[in-house]
């Protein structure tokens, strides 16, 4: 009888644990959509007006990004995502900057001299200026070039975030395996069990597929698919978060014909208001994940 009582009691501690492991993943869970909520109240109203379109918030939930993780950003730019992710991820996360290597940024043929002169300090120019989009928190912030990655980084992050990012290392692979390089890198610098988040400008699959080599800014989701899969990763999801079925590219159309760039159209009303009618560009939005057991 003393068993069953001493057994009867450890069930009811065990349960009790358990329900209250989940009531503090429901406080942990409710306290990171509070936090982020507040990150993108606080942000300018420019950057507020394409929200419609780049839909941050629900992407960066979709992808599972949580104050306190490392994170890669892939092509952080001007810091659009970045001024959410840094005050988001907060004192105990850090940010990771990624850029395309200097010699495929050459590719490019609109770079000066001066400019490209310029991309080989940017591994250290980006944290500097990356300081001033933390608000009160004090994430670690860092960078490497794609293809470039510094061995001690290997293992680091919590998750990757390509979002934009693949067109032109596809487009360029022919002439450097940029893509290869770059999906290598980011398979190394995850943790196993780390999320790999995609959001990329989508060419319908019934389109040419010479529309969707990178070049006019579309890939088709198959394509992205099956190159993550080839270096490794586990496809999760697709989500419709980012799509825009108004989008419906036709031959020789670009993205950048597309708010905000639209290129083109600029100085014709006409032609811009119906650019503006479609707005920006339809884009897959996917969830991979390193695998625990390699």
């Amino acid at each position: 009888m003393r068993f069953i009582l001493v057994l009867a009691t450890s069930f009811a501690f065990a349960a009790c644990g358990t329900n209250q492991s989940a009531v503090n993943d429901t406080n942990t869970a409710e306290q990171s959509t509070a936090k982020l909520a507040a990150v993108l109240a606080s942000q300018p109203d420019e950057a507020k007006a394409r929200f419609a379109f780049r839909n941050p918030g629900e992407t960066l939930t979709f992808f599972g990004i949580e104050p306190g993780m490392t994170v890669v950003e892939a092509l952080p730019g001007g810091g659009w995502y970045s001024k959410i992710l840094l005050p988001y991820l907060g004192d105990e996360g850090a940010l990771i900057g990624a850029n395309y290597a200097v010699d495929m940024q050459r590719l490019f043929g609109f770079y000066s001299e001066e400019q490209l002169k310029k991309a080989e300090t940017w591994t250290t120019d980006w944290p500097q200026r990356a300081q001033a989009w933390t608000g009160s928190a004090k994430p670690k912030i860092s960078a490497f070039a794609l293809g470039a990655m510094p061995d001690e980084m290997a293992g680091s992050a919590d998750a990757v975030v390509l979002i934009r990012a693949l067109h032109n290392l596809a487009r360029f692979e022919p002439q450097g395996g940029y893509l290869s390089q770059a999906l290598s890198d980011v398979y190394t610098v995850l943790k196993p069990g780390g999320v790999l988040g995609v959001v990329q400008h989508q060419m319908p699959e019934d389109r040419p597929d010479s529309w969707a080599n990178g070049s006019r800014g579309y890939l088709k989701q198959s394509f992205v698919i099956a190159r993550l899969e080839e270096a490794g990763f586990v496809f999760e999801e697709a989500s419709s978060i980012n799509a825009n079925a108004k989008d419906q590219p036709q031959d020789g159309d670009v993205v950048w014909r597309l708010p905000p760039t639209l290129s083109g159209s600029k100085n014709n009303p006409e032609a811009a208001a119906a650019m503006q009618a479609i707005g920006e560009t339809n884009r897959m939005t996917l969830r991979f994940r390193k695998p625990v057991t390699q």
